[in-house]
């Protein structure tokens, strides 16, 4: 007989793992107790020391599937066993501070036996919307503090009847220790102005079967819901809503409803039932039989978001409807999602017919999470509920955090040789944007227990959340954007040494105080150096132009970098030009002429807009991003012979100059060729142009390792022809996964920069 004490560090708290400790240390025959501390597990075992030895492989083999197990650390027990006989699973108590991060669990979808359940007339949980379990239910979005008990969650508003106290007491139930556990009689109920319960759930399902539009309250705030098959109805979302064109995400009841609607591959499958339950960007499958949906759902485009329901109250009213549902994030267009009744009631209440709300809190903010696949590559579009706030592999000595960019925004919390990556906030232009993002950094501060002793923020001196660092009585770590990205996939993939960066987006504050975003960069986490860019061209109007592809195409073609190459013949732009407001015209030559408020940019993502508004597939965007969306889509599955393209030398750097790229396109339209293959054509040719910087930059001396990042990198098109293209070159080539390649992961690259310019400090 011997005895040891245990620790097991991870995702470990919220996750059904102490009753799994009971029925495994049980199944040994192994006596001693269990524990939520702090943010881990801990416990004594006492028993034959080969089943002590099978005890600690089966905690990491055997845990949990919404368990994450980083490190089980087994020591001797001096002394007497606290426990002689029996295995029991302990109240948490307090403890003394501890130095390691806490790890946050995610809110997991309903899962298979809560879902048999819901629909058992027999069950006395039969259409109970707030079912749940060991291995489902809210998480991250009810802790209020750690450990993981009921008593520190939004649930300690509910006591448990007597049945809910049995089951949460019986080791061989379901929902032994479930702390979100509750049932019709204990619960939290659906309501709807004066009706509670099923009289609520009705009321929504009439409003919404009558073409109305519902905010409903949902794991991680309301949410907006309209049939999707209904045209009045989604113009009518939009109008409210203040969103002409982002295309909308679309809820169905199962994988069978998905699979009508839309081209789903085994990658695809695994993620829409995985218990993270993202939305997945799908090909649009459009045959006799499939759902119908409103062209307004996703209008111009060839794909579309569908999820599967997330909770018990989502299946009911899919069960009751039997259509696929809009469900999209319950605010005004750059709002935050609302989380708070009398917030949502004051936000929404022009926007909703109706309310369909309860009575459990939400104590944090989680948008739905957005991936989608190039082959079996996973790409994360917003990392959020489900996803966020899991902890992902990072290199850091020192706690630090990174406050993110301006759109997309997240946080990063590092510490420990873990990063927390926090949910996406939105755009933080929003006042109740940047208050929103305050809040989450100060509540996942105090439950992770990481206390930075550096922010890591953009160069931009407007980014409000650089405004907000240097508020701070912190040190702070400056990082320029573009390396934050190929940074972030770079520390994701756990490359320590040299890489070479390929960083297309928006926009970014380089380090000589112009605008960059299509770069070529080697470097390593704590630095970099440019070795090659796109070629700029005037921003007339500064972020005018961003809102106007139409003017960013007219300050490429009037004053586009001069490299050698001419510009597009007047001949050439004149069709282009003439269909634009004339005044507005007359008002940007001026303007670039001038070099009145025409900031200068070396923008792959412009370049994007520039070939959208030539091809006359979007002058004005009401979204980031809107008319490269535009333009991949039409691209289609198009062949393609590529367009002209140059690559030069120029002040030290290798330039890709678009000139000869945009007067081919002019002379292909306007000798007829359709605006589906010329799309296509500019995809292979920025193909092309990268694969070309790259092998320039490698025949110097450059790393053959190449990470991708910038937003630009989740059109598939181009990410797919580029890593064919580079790999074809030797090269290894790296994209983020669980990382978003948006801004949304800058925040995890900053940290993962400051991080590696402290250690050099060291």
């Amino acid at each position: 007989m011997s005895a040891r004490r245990f620790r097991v560090d991870g995702v470990v708290q919220g996750v059904g793992f102490r009753p799994f400790v009971y029925r495994t240390a049980a199944s040994l025959g192994l006596h001693g107790w269990v524990a939520n501390v702090n943010g881990h597990v801990e416990g004594e075992v006492a028993g034959p020391p080969r089943a002590i030895e099978e005890f600690a492989v089966r905690l990491r083999a055997d845990a949990p599937v919404l368990a994450r197990v980083r490190q089980v650390r087994l020591t001797a027990v001096a002394g007497r066993p606290a426990h002689a006989s029996g295995f029991h699973v302990r109240h948490s108590a307090p403890a003394a501070p501890d130095r390691a991060p806490r790890e946050i669990p995610p809110d997991a979808a309903i899962c298979d036996a809560c879902l048999r359940e819901l629909r058992d007339p027999r069950d006395r949980r039969h259409r109970y919307p707030f079912i749940n379990c060991t291995d489902c239910g809210p998480r991250a979005t009810i802790i209020e503090d750690l450990p993981y008990d009921r008593v520190r969650t939004t649930m300690r508003h509910f006591p448990m009847c007597r049945d809910c106290a049995a089951e949460y007491a019986d080791p061989a139930d379901r929902r032994f220790h479930a702390e979100p556990i509750a049932c019709p009689v204990c619960g939290p109920e659906p309501a709807w102005e004066g009706l509670r319960g099923e009289p609520a759930l009705r009321a929504a399902v009439d409003t919404v079967s009558g073409g109305g539009i519902v905010a409903v309250k949902g794991l991680g705030g309301y949410q907006l819901v309209c049939d999707a098959g209904d045209p009045a109805a989604v113009a009518e979302l939009r109008r409210r809503k203040s969103r002409p064109a982002k295309p909308f995400a679309v809820m169905v009841r199962d994988l069978a409803t998905a699979a009508r609607l839309a081209r789903i591959g085994g990658t695809e499958r695994a993620a829409l039932t995985s218990p993270e339950r993202p939305v997945v960007l799908l090909a649009r499958r459009r045959r006799h039989g499939a759902p119908p949906l409103a062209p307004d759902v996703h209008p111009g485009l060839t794909r579309v978001g569908l999820f599967l329901p997330t909770t018990g109250l989502h299946h009911l009213l899919l069960d009751e409807l039997a259509r696929p549902l809009v469900v999209t994030s319950g605010n005004r267009s750059d709002e935050p999602i609302a989380i708070d009744d009398a917030e949502a009631l004051r936000a929404l209440s022009s926007v909703a017919d109706g309310f369909l709300t309860h009575d459990r809190p939400i104590r944090s903010r989680y948008d739905d999470s957005v991936v989608q696949f190039t082959g079996r590559t996973r790409i994360t579009v917003r990392r959020a509920r489900g996803l966020a706030p899991t902890p992902l592999p990072l290199p850091v000595l020192e706690p630090v955090a990174g406050v993110g960019a301006q759109l997309k925004h997240t946080f990063t919390l590092a510490a420990d040789g873990r990063a927390h990556l926090g949910p996406h906030t939105g755009d933080l232009a929003d006042p109740a944007t940047h208050d929103a993002f305050v809040a989450s950094y100060d509540h996942l501060k105090r439950l992770t227990g990481v206390e930075p002793v550096a922010l890591a923020h953009d160069l931009h001196p407007g980014c409000l959340s650089t405004r907000w660092a240097k508020e701070q009585p912190l040190r702070r770590i400056p990082v320029q954007h573009h390396h934050a990205h190929v940074a972030a996939c770079a520390a994701e993939h756990g490359v320590r040494g040299p890489f070479l960066g390929v960083a297309y987006d928006g926009l970014g504050l380089g380090d000589d105080g112009t605008l960059w975003g299509g770069e070529i960069l080697v470097a390593d986490l704590s630095g970099y150096r440019r070795v090659g860019r796109f070629a700029t061209a005037p921003l007339p109007g500064g972020d005018a132009a961003v809102r106007h592809p139409s003017r960013t195409a007219l300050g490429q073609l009037l004053d586009g970098e001069t490299l050698g190459s001419p510009r597009p013949y007047p001949w050439l732009t004149r069709p282009f030009t003439d269909r634009l407001d004339p005044a507005e015209v007359a008002a940007v030559r001026a303007m670039v002429a001038r070099d009145v408020n025409c900031p200068r940019a070396s923008s792959a993502g412009r370049l994007f807009d520039t070939v959208a508004a030539v091809l006359g597939l979007c002058d004005r965007v009401s979204y980031e991003g809107e008319a490269a969306v535009l333009l991949e889509a039409a691209a289609g599955a198009e062949h393609a012979v590529p367009l002209a393209h140059r690559v030069v030398r120029a002040q030290g750097l290798w330039v890709y100059d678009p000139a000869p790229t945009l007067t081919d396109l002019l002379e292909r339209q306007a000798d007829g060729e359709p605006v589906g293959r010329l799309a296509a054509a500019f995809h292979l040719t920025l193909a092309i142009v990268t694969a070309e910087l790259v092998a320039r930059a490698v025949a110097e001396g450059a790393p053959r390792t190449v990470c991708l990042g910038g937003g630009c990198f989740v059109n598939r098109r181009l990410l797919t022809e580029v890593r064919r293209r580079l790999r074809a070159q030797g090269l290894r080539v790296l994209v983020g996964g669980r990382v978003p390649v948006t801004d949304g992961g800058i925040s995890y690259g900053q940290a993962a920069v400051a991080a590696a310019r402290l250690a050099a400090e060291r």
